[in-house]
Order: structure tokens, then C-alpha cells, then sequence
């Protein structure tokens, strides 16, 4: 599947209707420099939101059940899914066997010195590196990523630039938003890495989305 929506009746119906956040919107032409992400949560937000994959409307996915919050922009690039060629690039470099993907879309964090309120949104950003994070023997990658010409964080290009105290709070975020009482997490981060591995990510997540997604037909199987 294309990542540009060139047929004149898609692009009829786009005018009239709301595109799915993860089939309907593009990833943009400068994909891995510069990408289009959706956003489903800020900081402000007390309960977790996700895309509904079916309807593409935002849904509650569950109250955070302990004072975490995210601390920055928080979503996913539409047009990626996380299968099998994102599960191998995780286990190559963790070391680890029998890792898959998460079937999901990649996720990415977005940082940013303004306050924005609400998601449902889509932002220009720019990746600068990601954690490789594992979930049981799942790949579940996070792409971190600036806001396209931000006044603060517009200035650094790879996460190796980013202040610790910033990673650090991302980190405990990731590491213990799933936590329930009575269970123990399964999810670790083995590594942060720098810019060309999130590019390399986000290129073995679009491909993963064409093999999966080949038709509206496969798209529809799936929702």
C-alpha cells in the first residue's frame, strides 16, 4: 500500500470524512528524517487513551491507577505496525531470542516546551532516537522524537543531547504505567539509542505495515 493517498475518490472522501488515525493519514514524504505522528495523550491527561482500531475515534483505555503521568506528547505514526521485522532488529540487538513485534503501530514520544492540552492531533516531528523496550517477548519500541522547529528542544538531533532527568522520567513512565497490584512487570528497557536506529526502526516498521496492510481488503480483516 501507498503511503500517499493519490486516488482522487480517497482523497474525495477525506474531504467529507475523518481519516482513520492509523490506515487513513501518512506518514509524510520525508519519512525517517521527519514524520507525521498522532498524538493520543499529554501530560495532563489522568487515564490512558488509545486509538479504537476499529472506528479511529480516541477511546479510555483504563485510569491510571497510580500518580504517573506522561511526560510528553505521546502516540504513534500512522501507516507502521510492529511484526516480524521489528521483533528481529530487537532481538539482533538485545541479544534476546524469539522476540515478535506487538502488532501494533510504532509508538513515539514528542518533546516539546509548550503545553499542549488535548490530543487527537497530529504533529510535524523529528525523530532523535527511541527505547528499545520489551514487553514479555514482545518488541515495544518507543521512538523519541522534537517537535519540528520547537524553541527549546528544536535544537538537538540525537538523544545523547537530551538532558537524563528528561529520559529518566520517560523511562519510569514506560516502566511502570502497566503496573497492577499484586503483578509483576514483565517490561524492561534494554537499551536507548541514538537517531540512525530509530531511523532504521521506523523504516522496518513501515515496510512491516505494507506486508501486513497489502489491500483494503487485509486492512478490513484486521479491524
Amino acid at each position: 500500500m501507498s503511503n500517499k493517498l493519490n486516488d482522487p475518490i480517497a482523497t474525495l472522501l477525506g474531504l467529507r470524512y475523518k481519516s482513520h488515525p492509523w490506515h487513513g493519514l501518512d506518514i509524510g514524504d520525508n519519512a525517517p528524517d521527519q514524520v507525521m505522528a498522532f498524538i493520543e495523550m499529554v501530560p495532563t491527561d489522568t487515564v490512558k487513551y488509545e486509538v479504537d482500531k476499529v472506528s479511529g475515534y480516541l477511546k479510555i483505555d483504563r485510569p491510571q491507577k497510580f500518580s504517573n503521568v506522561i511526560p510528553a506528547l505521546y502516540g504513534f505514526l500512522p501507516q507502521t505496525y510492529c511484526g516480524k521485522l521489528v521483533g528481529d532488529y530487537s532481538a539482533e540487538k538485545s541479544g534476546k531470542k524469539g522476540i515478535s513485534g506487538d502488532n501494533d503501530p510504532l509508538d513515539i514520544c514528542v518533546l516539546t516546551e509548550k503545553s499542549i492540552t488535548h490530543g487527537d492531533i497530529i504533529a510535524e516531528v523529528r525523530p532523535i532516537g527511541g527505547f528499545r523496550m520489551i514487553d514479555g517477548n514482545e518488541a515495544d519500541d518507543k521512538i523519541i522524537a522534537v517537535l519540528n522547529n520547537d524553541a527549546t528542544y528544536g535544537i538537538y538531533e540525537d538523544i545523547a543531547s537530551i538532558p537524563s532527568v528528561v529520559l529518566d522520567r520517560l523511562k519510569h513512565y514506560f516502566l511502570t504505567y502497566k503496573d497492577m497490584p499484586g503483578k509483576d512487570s514483565q517490561a524492561e528497557i534494554t537499551h536507548t539509542y541514538g537517531v540512525e536506529e530509530a531511523k532504521e526502526v521506523i523504516i522496518r516498521s513501515m515496510n512491516d505495515y505494507k506486508s501486513k496492510f497489502d489491500s483494503l481488503e487485509d486492512i478490513l480483516k484486521h479491524v
